[in-house]
């Protein structure tokens, strides 16, 4: 079987191909295993190069979003999609077309490109919470309407709703993930809002400071990058009965407050780690951040066998054991 992964040299794609090729096989939309014999890594840059070394990779470099792009990266063997590019919050909100044109207009060619195909392959769309927002209440329930107040909420809300229609029509078996907050990130700061989240980790044990944009009671919603990729595996494995009428679900994360996650930070790396934190609040990120949903009650989500990480502080132990090599900048 051929694997697609778009974005698939982006942090949490390279993650996802390392594991695809570790497992050797991906369930496919007959809920049999199948063996992997080539994926398609699609992204419009090198970024971080997943193992190229490997037989099995066929890196494709380019915008998938062009007009027939996503019809060339599939095959009639395309047996399994993980559909993970995409413009990211704060860039989507600044750039309104370049969010549209990604986010939205692009996951609809990916859309229409596999039913051209007409073979049905098993599809993971990663979505995200902020496809909440508004008057909402104190805690989000699978039953929650969907009321973005982003354009980035908005995108992905729209093709959630595709996703379930191309699958009710059997053009797809898909199924979107709303994804937490992903802490903690390695590299560079993006133009995502959550950006901050990951950095007043990551820039400390790098030896670097940062400056905060929002306040210490900020809370986040969020999920480690093990537990995300261990996500779409298991999502990729489940059959379409599993998920019902609805293809779209939250998925299991923890509410930290920015005072909590640096109070981990001070337990893992000490004081002096901590110390290179500075708190200048941002407006504009505070806007987007503020409409964000923190509290959910993913019962759904639970059943179906997804897990959150246990605490704060094993998150904070992965990204030092994952990404910096088991030591940081004391």
């Amino acid at each position: 079987m051929k694997v697609l992964v778009t974005g698939g040299n982006g942090f949490l794609g390279r993650r996802l191909v390392a594991a695809l090729l570790e497992r050797g096989a991906v369930t496919g939309a007959d809920g049999a295993e199948h063996e992997i014999e080539r994926i398609v890594v699609s992204d419009v840059g090198p970024g971080i190069a997943p193992p190229l070394e490997d037989p099995r990779i066929d890196l494709r470099l380019g915008d998938f979003s062009e007009r027939s792009a996503a019809a060339a990266l599939l095959d009639a063997d395309t047996g399994a999609v993980f559909h993970l590019a995409a413009v990211v919050s704060g860039e989507a909100e600044q750039n309104f077309d370049l969010g549209m044109r990604i986010n939205f207009h692009g996951s609809v060619r990916l859309l229409d490109a596999i039913r051209a195909r007409g073979t049905c392959p098993r599809l993971v769309f990663t979505s995200s919470v902020a496809a909440y927002g508004g008057d909402m209440p104190e805690v989000i329930e699978d039953s929650t309407i969907l009321t973005p107040q982003t354009s980035y909420g908005s995108q992905k809300a729209a093709v959630e709703m595709l996703i379930n229609d191309y699958s009710r029509k059997g053009f797809v078996d898909g199924r979107a993930l709303r994804l937490p907050t992903v802490v903690v990130r390695p590299g560079k700061a993006n133009a995502a809002a959550s950006s901050f989240a990951s950095a007043i980790i990551r820039e400390p044990l790098e030896g670097r400071a940062y400056a905060c944009p929002v306040a210490e009671e900020a809370g986040v919603w969020l999920l480690s990058p093990r537990r995300v990729v261990e996500s779409f595996l298991h999502a990729a494995s489940l059959p379409a009965e599993a998920f019902g009428m609805s293809r779209a679900l939250s998925l299991p994360g923890m509410t930290v407050t920015v005072g909590e996650m640096v109070a981990a930070l001070r337990e893992v790396a000490g004081d002096r780690v901590a110390g290179r934190l500075t708190f200048e609040r941002d407006p504009f990120i505070e806007k987007i951040v503020y409409g964000w949903a923190t509290r959910f009650r993913p019962e759904r989500a639970l059943a179906m066998g997804f897990a959150p990480d246990a605490d704060f502080r094993s998150v904070v132990e992965a990204f030092i054991e994952d990404d910096l090599g088991r030591r940081f900048a004391a």
